[in-house]
């Protein structure tokens, strides 16, 4: 028998994480590095990146496995924990991803399995596979949802990469349990080679239309500075990243003007080359 506080709470952790996730809370992180940037990553090469916009997987060489933790507004029941690999395989790519959200009274597990497919030296596309697992303690039941996402990838020109990604198009009237669609489209340049710039929109279901901007500097060897912005709840980002031979480690933060900080970090092993 679970007591009233103990509902009372968990639904109040329930409607603040619905709240402070700024897009679709069915979205996998980006990472520290994307979160560094306000979270602009689907035209952004990145290991993250390619669980956004599943064509950027064609962009990985070597075997990857990376992990990652999000703490939103430093509190441990609002934390998601996630881990990832991504095997290249000649022209395509395939990608493997786990994510836990929440507290012993509300979770979500997220597993997908993406795969991405070089169609031209221009065209880049790929779909990805979610299930996800919500479990909420006391009299309430357990949703399993099924859904797919994919993405798109166009370079027009050396230096501009464009990104379109749609999650869920899948309509409610086919579906036993509620999710949100979403449809993302973005550009990025590079202006030199120490400095790259993007921009996206993001149309969901569920919210109005968000509006993001970020940029990525390598001011030294192998040290970068991040920064963005998020139309959600007037967001601004920051963070940084540091390549040690064959690991990376990024760090990202974003303001709430409400609520407060939210903290990333992340790494990245590069296990081997593709051959």
């Amino acid at each position: 028998m679970y007591s009233l506080h103990r509902i009372i709470v968990s639904l109040f952790i329930i409607l603040l994480s619905s709240a402070a996730t700024g897009s679709n809370p069915y979205y996998l992180t980006a990472g520290a590095d994307g979160a560094g940037m306000g979270s602009v990553c689907i035209m952004r090469p990145g290991f993250w990146s390619s669980f956004r916009n599943q064509a950027l997987l064609t962009s990985f060489s070597s075997l990857s496995a990376g992990i990652s933790y999000e703490s939103r507004f430093n509190i441990g029941e609002l934390s998601t924990r996630t881990a990832a690999v991504i095997i290249p395989a000649g022209r395509s790519s395939l990608g493997i991803i786990y994510s836990h959200f929440g507290f012993p009274h509300f979770r979500r597990t997220t597993c997908a399995m993406a795969c991405g497919l070089k169609l031209s030296d221009i065209i880049s596309a790929g779909i990805q596979i979610d299930y996800f697992l919500e479990k909420t303690s006391g009299e309430y039941s357990n949703t399993h949802s099924l859904t797919f996402e994919g993405g798109l990838v166009i370079i027009p020109a050396e230096n501009i990469t464009v990104g379109i990604q749609i999650f869920n198009p899948v309509p409610s009237a086919l579906r036993k349990t509620f999710l949100p669609s979403a449809i993302r489209t973005g550009a990025g340049i590079k202006l030199n080679k120490n400095l790259f710039a993007g921009f996206e929109a993001e149309l969901s279901s569920e919210t109005r239309l968000l509006l993001r901007a970020g940029f990525e500097y390598e001011v030294a060897a192998k040290f970068l500075l991040r920064g963005g912005f998020c139309s959600e709840n007037a967001s601004f980002t920051f963070g940084s990243g540091y390549h040690f031979r064959s690991v990376d480690l990024d760090m990202g933060f974003a303001t709430h003007e409400r609520q407060g900080i939210t903290t990333s970090v992340s790494m990245i092993f590069k296990i081997r080359e593709k051959k």
